[in-house]
């Protein structure tokens, strides 16, 4: 069996669709939120590599790197944020943030 192009672009459908259906059913927990922003992400970026691939050009690859860049800085703010609401609130519910502001 060969893997083809089609194989990768439909394995990034069924993680960006999980990210997706993760982000609309639990808005409450703020660590499943990044998680599934991550998995996100993830499916962009097997989207990259696999049109990279199909075309012999190393461009998409290098989009991949600053996409991982932009992720990683993305979960530290995103974890200094948590432990923040946490110190403060004692959970990690997204409706507690709300009151961070005073």
């Amino acid at each position: 069996m060969i893997i083809t192009v089609t194989h990768y672009l439909v394995l990034a459908a069924i993680l960006f669709s999980i990210s997706v259906t993760g982000i609309f059913i639990n808005r409450k927990n703020f660590i499943l939120l990044l998680m599934c922003i991550e998995l996100m992400l993830l499916s962009v970026n097997f989207n990259f590599i696999a049109f990279s691939r199909m075309h012999g050009d190393t461009l998409g690859q290098v989009f991949v790197f600053f996409i991982l860049t932009v992720a990683a800085a993305e979960a530290a703010i995103g974890l200094a944020i948590l432990v923040a609401l946490f110190r403060a609130r004692n959970s990690v519910n997204v409706d507690d943030s709300v009151s961070l502001r005073d």
